[in-house]
């Protein structure tokens, strides 16, 4: 690979999935297409864990997060965020955007949220009609409960709409049995590709809400996904090379298992925060049971972290990320979501050593 990204997603597309991108197209409204089509939405369904249909979007992971909210809410609707960084900020700006009544539990970003807070809201504000929560917060590392969100979201009216964006394969995910409503995921983290496709799956429940969601939409319609997907076509035309070569990353994934992957992953991480400690960093997260797979977050007053990013990615074309918002110049943000082996983690640790 010419650049070693060392990043929160996008990762390095493997080789495999390159040929794949190098093909000629096809087009999107012939049988080979339609083929395609059902082939990888039936493996998205064992990637989500899912009896539901999985649909996919010509659009980044925001454009997933916003679509979720006019298809699923009206105006006024009250709704809880689950505030744990950066991308649990972007909800809320997402939901203020179209005027829906917004309600949050910030937390202090390195933390996760606290069930009973969750409770005492539904007690406070008995109108709320959707949750919003980030599985994996990659502005800190930090990995969110939705299976103890889940069982409580459901029994209530509201929908648990969860941003799976970075945490969907490199931790376990099961949409139904976790009584999701509503997973968003996107193409440049765990499924291996470039940017450009997101993914989103919704349950019964929430498929009855959409008929009655007054917010405008048009391309993120998803009633017309769902109609064009029982004739194997997408409503609009999609990115279809990246379609083409999510069915070769699918084999990939499934053939590894997810399981597989989540170790794998467990194992570079607790490496890597070795490794990182030994250089004299601070890891961000304390508690090993809210770390996730995805990168590790790390904290130095011996590195001027801009300086040290800039050298990375100048000299040895090595890309690791600052953090963000309030520790944008304070950390650094390790990402392992390329097909990296402990001697990847070893060239980067003697190229800081260089600094």
């Amino acid at each position: 690979m010419s650049k070693k990204l060392f990043t929160p997603g996008p990762g390095n597309v493997p080789q495999l999935v390159r040929v794949q991108l190098s093909k000629d197209i096809i087009h999107h409204r012939m049988g080979d297409y339609q083929k395609i089509l059902f082939k990888v939405t039936d493996k998205l369904k064992n990637v989500f864990m899912t009896h539901e249909e999985v649909m996919i979007l010509t659009s980044s992971g925001t454009g997933a997060m916003e679509s979720a909210v006019v298809n699923l809410f009206s105006s006024n609707d009250e709704v809880l965020i689950i505030n744990t960084g950066f991308f649990g900020q972007r909800f809320i700006e997402i939901c203020q955007a179209y005027n829906l009544k917004v309600y949050s539990l910030d937390y202090k970003w390195g933390q996760t949220f606290k069930l009973q807070d969750v409770i005492d809201m539904f007690a406070n504000y008995p109108n709320i009609k959707g949750v919003f929560v980030t599985y994996h917060e990659t502005s800190t590392g930090v990995l969110n409960n939705i299976k103890e969100l889940g069982d409580f979201i459901h029994t209530k009216e509201a929908l648990l709409i969860a941003d799976c964006i970075s945490g969907m394969i490199f931790h376990q995910f099961e949409f139904d049995n976790w009584h999701v409503d509503c997973a968003l995921a996107s193409s440049q983290k765990g499924f291996s590709l470039p940017p450009g496709i997101a993914f989103v799956a919704l349950s019964e429940k929430a498929k009855e809400k959409l008929s009655f969601s007054n917010l405008p939409k048009y391309y993120w319609n998803y009633q017309k996904y769902l109609d064009f997907y029982k004739k194997g076509q997408n409503p609009f035309t999609p990115a279809i090379s990246l379609i083409l070569a999510l069915d070769v990353s699918l084999d990939t994934i499934l053939e590894k298992g997810i399981s597989n992957i989540e170790l794998e992953k467990y194992e570079l991480r607790k490496y890597l925060e070795m490794k990182m400690q030994e250089l004299g960093f601070e890891l961000f997260i304390k508690d090993e049971n809210l770390r996730g797979n995805v990168l590790v977050p790390v904290l130095t007053n011996k590195y001027d972290i801009p300086k040290l990013v800039r050298f990375l990615d100048d000299k040895y074309n090595i890309s690791v990320s600052k953090g963000q918002g309030p520790y944008a110049n304070k950390m650094l943000r390790i990402g392992i979501i390329s097909d990296f082996a402990f001697s990847d983690i070893d060239e980067l640790v003697s190229r800081i050593l260089e600094f």
